[in-house]
């Protein structure tokens, strides 16, 4: 009888102690073999063209580049390679920023082992998934459903909405850092995340997207 050739993996989270909890998990599994750890989006990419593994477990988020980033990357360079991102949050801008990137799948962090494991498999073999609890939404985007323009501002977290209102205002990150008290790095991540979140490309559009939402959902400003 020949010997089943392991789907080969490579995990790409900033926490450490989170891909050791994902190694452990599918190194207990038979037919997984993970190949490689990344704690950044160009580690992962580095580590996809020098091992050609059948799928990346991405996190969404990481300080610089950002997970979407690197799989749309990957799977422009090497197709055959399929990304499963997986993130703590249920949000709907970097669900649909994953699909347009060539995702094959969206998971949350709150997702069973069992179906973690499940889930690469089905991405391994080249089939598309999405969790539950974001698959709803997905068909309302495809039936040309409007989400409400509250919705996507309740997606932010208090400290979002505060650098997001000060980055409207026309500060910099070091003004914006002076203010939170952050370092400045750490509020260039806070606004690459932000801008993520709200489909904006650029910081230039974040004052015109606060004064549309003002006007229309004046209860949801201070």
């Amino acid at each position: 009888m020949s010997e089943v050739t392991p789907i080969r993996v490579v995990l790409c989270d900033d926490h450490e102690l989170v891909r050791l909890g994902l190694r452990r998990l599918l190194e207990s599994e038979p037919g997984l073999e993970v190949v490689a750890e990344a704690g950044d989006a160009t580690a992962a990419v580095e580590a996809v063209a020098k091992l050609s593994p059948d799928v990346v477990v991405m996190d969404v988020r990481m300080p610089g580049r950002s997970g979407i980033e690197a799989c749309r990357e990957i799977r422009s360079a090497h197709p055959e390679t399929h990304v499963l991102m997986l993130t703590s949050f249920a949000d709907d801008e970097a669900l649909f920023t994953s699909i347009m990137a060539g995702a094959s799948g969206y998971v949350l962090k709150q997702i069973r082992g069992g179906d973690l494991v499940g889930a690469i498999r089905e991405v391994a073999a080249g089939h598309s998934l999405l969790d539950p609890q974001v698959t709803e939404r997905v068909l309302a985007r495809l039936r040309g459903e409007v989400v409400t323009p509250g919705d996507i501002i309740n997606d932010l977290t208090p400290q979002e909405r505060k650098i997001l209102a000060l980055v409207a205002d026309g500060l910099t990150n070091r003004q914006i850092a002076e203010q939170v008290h952050l370092a400045d790095k750490t509020v260039k991540n806070y606004v690459s995340n932000i801008l993520m979140k709200l489909g904006l490309e650029r910081r230039a559009e974040v004052a015109a997207f606060v004064a549309r939402r003002k006007e229309s959902q004046p209860t949801e400003w201070p």
